[in-house]
């Protein structure tokens, strides 16, 4: 069976130290609901921050 992964939004925001927490907990909270967050640097600006929504 192939499971699909959908991206839902995608958000640039200031890059904080402390970001990965918050990712962290979504994650761990609402898997169960088949939601999947993600959090990576922009590849261009590193002070910017892409936070991403998926629905797996």
């Amino acid at each position: 069976m192939e499971s699909k992964i959908e991206i839902l939004t995608t958000v640039r925001i200031k890059h904080s130290q402390d970001l990965y927490k918050i990712v962290d907990s979504l994650n761990r909270t609402l898997k169960k609901q088949d939601l999947m967050f993600g959090l990576a640097l922009d590849e261009k600006d590193q002070d910017t921050a892409v936070f991403t929504i998926y629905r797996t």
